[in-house]
């Protein structure tokens, strides 16, 4: 399956006393699949994967990949900053049925760029799923640097890179140190048509949680050469993916989701819901987008 498009990095809906809510994620993986969405990230960062158990951890990837059913790729957030881990949660979700494995940069350890390249062998060498390198500095205080990520791209499974370290020249020098096929996604929401101008293929996204179809529709215009009405459509969505982001994700995704009666808006501590400020600004930008009345 390619790895391209509009690809989901999913909340994880939790029920009034905090369990996952099952239903409410199954329900909305269907929903992306009728909306266009272009592949899912089941337990990322956005999934709340710090607070999640491992035994929830690993019933949410099995979920999303049986709720998927083979129709979208299903790429699983295994990442940790323990290796051991990391090749235990990438062996789960090899075992289930995921299309391919996003793992983190080890946060908090601050590893050197040959303990980044070490962690990431590792993981290779002991599993048999493509994966994805998520570079987020801002999260993790570290920042794989594109020789690093050229040493790993010579390994058959490294495919690729979510890239959020929101430099928007980070593309074109990664291109150029682990060629054109090497996969390249951006993390960051705002960025995406010009990450996309600069060799990109796609963006675990955000935003589309909330807007499933007017993200798949950016991608889908740009695949047809119709780069003004992909910018119409990256215009409409900026104020969302502002907006988002104004307090930690996924608390304010989880409220945008909750006025749209899709899943409540329930995180776990440390995250707490939204400000009324933060609230008022994802109201004004869901009705800017036209997703609320």
């Amino acid at each position: 399956m390619q790895l391209r498009g509009s690809i989901v990095a999913l909340v994880t809906p939790f029920d009034p006393e905090g369990r996952i809510d099952e239903r409410a994620f199954v329900d909305l993986i269907e929903w992306h699949l009728q909306e266009g969405t272009h592949g899912f990230v089941p337990v990322g960062t956005t999934g709340e994967s710090p607070t999640l158990s491992h035994e929830e951890h690993e019933r949410v990837v099995e979920i999303c990949v049986e709720a998927v059913r083979g129709r979208r790729p299903v790429i699983a957030g295994t990442g940790s900053n323990s290796t051991e881990e990391a090749i235990r949660l990438t062996r789960h979700a090899q075992k289930v049925g995921a299309d391919a494995a996003l793992v983190v940069t080890p946060y908090y350890n601050k590893p050197t760029q040959e303990g980044l390249y070490a962690h990431y062998r590792a993981i290779h060498d002991a599993t048999e799923l493509p994966i994805i390198i998520y570079n987020i500095p801002g999260r993790s205080v570290v920042d794989m640097t594109p020789e690093t990520m050229a040493r790993l791209a010579e390994l058959p499974r490294i495919v690729g890179v979510k890239d959020a370290t929101g430099d928007i020249v980070r593309p074109l020098v990664v291109a150029e140190r682990c060629g054109q096929d090497f996969i390249q996604l951006s993390g960051e929401d705002a960025n995406t048509l010009a990450f996309l101008a600069h060799g990109g293929v796609g963006c675990i996204s955000v935003t589309a949680n909330v807007a499933p179809r007017l993200c798949a529709e950016v991608h889908e215009a740009w695949w047809q050469g119709d780069s003004a009405r992909a910018l119409a459509l990256h215009r409409r969505l900026l104020p969302l993916h502002r907006a988002l982001f104004f307090e930690t994700s996924p608390a304010p995704v989880k409220y945008a989701l909750a006025r749209l009666g899709r899943c409540r808006e329930t995180v776990r501590l440390p995250l707490v819901p939204p400000t009324e400020p933060t609230r008022q600004a994802v109201d004004e930008a869901l009705r800017r987008a036209g997703l609320l009345s």
